[in-house]
């Protein structure tokens, strides 16, 4: 009886500590994720770009269809021209799903206004992949369709 009840624990002992693991890197990731759109609201481009690895891959309508790699200065370039054109731009996020050890996906509502003082506000949908620290994978799903 001794034996069940010690090997029960030990099983128990390690089951938690191997569930510890993904969810320390869920925190982790959802942090990461949260001073992401905390530096987008703020205009804090580089400090954006600087999230991803070197060259990352993105899904997202304004880049065309499929997977496109971009580097950090492209990602940097595509912000503050996206910044240019809607200078309050900001993001609203309704909620984070931390899903597995590496993705976080994150739904918000992005809204600004133009110089000629036409407003749009976009729901949108993004699922981070992120690897030791940094995102590898940005794909980005909205409705894009031109009324």
């Amino acid at each position: 009886m001794k034996k069940a009840i010690l090997s029960f624990f030990t099983l128990l002992i390690l089951i938690s500590c191997n569930n510890q693991k993904p969810q320390n890197m869920e925190s982790k990731n959802t942090a990461l994720v949260k001073q992401y759109f905390e530096h987008f609201n703020n205009h804090k481009w580089k400090e954006i770009s600087e999230m991803y690895t070197p060259t990352a891959d993105f899904k997202d309508p304004s880049l065309g269809t499929g997977i496109v790699k971009q580097t950090r200065a492209e990602t940097l370039k595509k912000y503050s021209e996206l910044n240019q054109m809607f200078p309050d731009l900001t993001d609203k996020v309704i909620q984070i799903y931390p899903s597995g050890e590496n993705n976080v996906i994150v739904e918000f509502v992005s809204s600004g206004t133009a110089e000629d003082d036409s407003t749009f506000e976009l729901p949108i949908c993004t699922i981070f992949t992120i690897e030791n620290g940094l995102i590898t994978k940005d794909f980005t799903y909205y409705d894009n369709f031109d009324e």
